[in-house]
């Protein structure tokens, strides 16, 4: 490692990095513990608590924030990129690309899955007729399924800003917090490693069977993968626009098109493969990111003018 690199390394407040991650995933685990203890995610409150667990990056990045002092105050807001909102012509636009973007990723990755034979598809969408019938209580009318999908898929960008409300509970910790100070690393080194992060941090509820089905060590690295892709995304978002404002509403997005794969699937596919954070998702993922950095996208950030090598919002040394 060369002399610039060692200075550059040095910048990164790695005991404030510690404590946030220590803190962020003892407190999800603590919030899911009554899954643990009771019924796991068919415990009837589980709906309430996921939200909750949704907030606990954002809890750590501002114990840390304060009571570590970690950025310094005055460099608070722009450091986890709540303000100012500038330039703003960029953040509108990268703010209208994460909102309606994401969704046709996801549904590219549905035809990634089709293609590779991850999953059959059913246009009638019969599967799907079956699982909103059993949604049902007994008895009730069953609307025209091709009425609810169309419902469904028209209610996406509207639900994608509703999403964004709990995700800003994440985006607060992983782009806002985690991605700036590691940012001195590089580029990559603080992307890849705030979405392995993230990723482990889904453990309470992926090994109690959420989004994959499994409750082993393959659903946690599933979910890193995932997460390591789609935090890729985030994050250029996050560097690209200097705010953490496009980050939160991809996020949002990302979660009201995530269930798409359930509704065209003639059987109930494997989320692993054929999901928007399994094998079919990180290939669409792959080629988005391998096209925004041969156009140079990842090495345009605002933070960056005038301090080559640092985020002009990264604490001081």
């Amino acid at each position: 490692m060369t002399d610039t690199a060692l200075l550059t390394a040095r910048r990164v407040p790695w005991a404030a990095v510690i404590v946030f991650t220590v803190l962020a995933c003892a407190l999800a685990w603590l919030v899911a513990l009554p899954l643990w203890l009771g019924a796991g995610l068919a415990e009837p409150f589980a709906g309430v608590l996921m939200p909750v667990m949704m907030l606990t990056p954002a809890v750590a990045a501002l114990i840390v924030t304060f009571a570590m002092r970690t950025p310094a105050p005055g460099e608070r807001t722009r450091f986890l990129g709540l303000w100012p909102l500038r330039p703003a012509k960029r953040i509108v636009w990268l703010l209208v690309a994460a909102w309606l973007v994401p969704p046709f990723l996801v549904a590219a990755s549905i035809l990634v899955s089709a293609a590779l034979g991850f999953v059959q598809l059913d246009l009638t969408f019969g599967a799907f007729a079956v699982e909103l019938e059993k949604a049902l209580p007994p008895g009730s009318p069953v609307p025209p399924v091709e009425v609810v999908v169309f419902a469904q898929i028209a209610m996406i960008p509207l639900a994608a800003l509703l999403n964004a409300i709990p995700a800003f509970g994440e985006e607060l910790g992983w782009r806002g917090w985690l991605v700036p100070a590691l940012r001195p690393l590089g580029t990559w080194p603080a992307l890849l490693i705030s979405g392995a992060i993230w990723g482990v941090w889904h453990s309470p509820v992926i090994l109690l069977g959420y989004n994959f089905g499994r409750t082993d060590i393959t659903g946690v690295l599933l979910m890193i993968g995932g997460c390591v892709a789609w935090g890729i995304l985030l994050g250029w978002l996050r560097l690209r626009s200097a705010s953490v404002w496009p980050a939160v509403i991809a996020h949002g997005a990302l979660n009201a098109s995530g269930g798409l794969i359930v509704i065209f699937a003639a059987a109930q596919p494997d989320l692993g493969l054929a999901g928007p954070l399994g094998v079919a998702g990180w290939i669409v993922l792959a080629v988005v990111i391998a096209v925004l950095a041969l156009t140079g996208q990842f090495r345009r950030q605002p933070e960056l003018v005038g301090a080559p090598g640092r985020l002009l919002s990264a604490p001081r040394p």
